[in-house]
């Protein structure tokens, strides 16, 4: 335990460090974001605020992991496999949000097919490398699932990476909601003795506090798709890795939410003929609209967050 909670203390201070020098790259190479028109209208003043944080944050992890927690743990190679497709593929979407540049948006179907195969890829490393094909079950036990698994971890990694990703649109509340998430698994994972792993969501967890230093209102850096697709894979193979990704939808609540908001407003658009559910989507826009104010709409969902994030931990000890 004290190893993982000095890993994360490192990865604090370093990607805190390293904000600096990475932050002002990213300035002086004008890769600023572009504000859709479509938000709100109080977001237009973040314009040309740099994107692609999440380069800096995924190689923080990286180093921080192959140096301390990966030697003699070579399981490791499953989140981190994840996250390498997967902030090849964010970079490639923030590419396209550049402010002051010809503006363009990732082909859907290459970005579904991108999806898919890192999906597949975990699912077969988790089933035949590390022989994992169980579901734990709160006050029932562990439950083998067969192959069965194999499809149920595509659907998750897949849907956790792209639902992480609605989240990243108020400044602290992707980092804010993912640290808490990785800190509940990382809880978790302590408590099963599985070191090497706890240790690694530490890491995380410890490196996205480093980047709210500079994420933190007003951000001077967004995280960008480059950060929140590689690290929704990343928690999606961590619950894998646990075993308890049955809690996940609760560790991982607003990001649940916040996914689940946008997918109902675009059906319910269609269906409906143009009439919303929601103000504006995703739910922390929503908020906006009816006066909160961006800070409220992060420190809450942060609650919410840290309040499903213990419940998912209390649950996972029930097994």
């Amino acid at each position: 335990m004290n190893e993982a909670l000095l890993l994360g203390i490192l990865a604090v201070a370093v990607c805190a460090l390293i904000g600096y020098p990475a932050v002002s790259l990213l300035r002086r190479r004008n890769l600023g974001k572009e504000i859709s028109e479509w938000g709100p209208e109080s977001h237009m003043v973040k314009a040309g605020t740099p994107t692609m944080g999440g380069l800096f944050v995924v190689a923080v992890i990286a180093a921080v992991t192959l140096i301390f927690d990966f030697f003699g743990r070579y399981s490791m190679m499953a989140p981190l496999g994840v996250l390498a497709p997967l902030t090849a593929l964010g970079f490639l979407d923030d590419l396209g949000s550049l402010k002051g540049r010809r503006q363009w948006a990732l082909n859907k179907r290459i970005k579904f097919v991108a999806f898919l195969a890192t999906g597949v890829v975990a699912a077969l490393g988790l089933y035949e490398l590390l022989d994992l094909r169980t579901v734990n079950i709160p006050w029932s036990g562990r439950h083998d699932l067969g192959l069965l698994y194999l499809p149920v971890v595509l659907g998750v990694v897949v849907l956790t990476a792209g639902g992480v990703a609605v989240t990243d649109g108020l400044d602290g509340l992707f980092g804010g909601c993912a640290g808490i998430a990785f800190a509940g698994y990382g809880v978790i994972a302590l408590l099963q003795e599985q070191w090497y792993i706890g240790s690694f969501c530490f890491i995380v967890t410890g490196t996205l506090l480093g980047f709210l230093w500079h994420n933190a209102y007003p951000a001077r850096v967004f995280i960008g798709d480059s950060g929140a697709l590689p690290l929704g894979g990343g928690l999606a193979v961590v619950a894998f890795m646990t075993g308890q990704w049955l809690v996940l939808p609760l560790i991982g609540v607003v990001f649940l939410i916040e996914g689940l908001s946008d997918v109902i407003q675009v059906g319910y658009f269609r269906l409906s003929g143009g009439k919303r559910v929601l103000r504006m989507a995703p739910l922390h826009h929503h908020f906006e609209h009816l006066g909160w104010s961006e800070v409220q709409v992060v420190q809450r969902f942060r609650i919410v967050g840290a309040v499903g994030a213990a419940l998912g931990v209390v649950l996972a000890t029930k097994v």
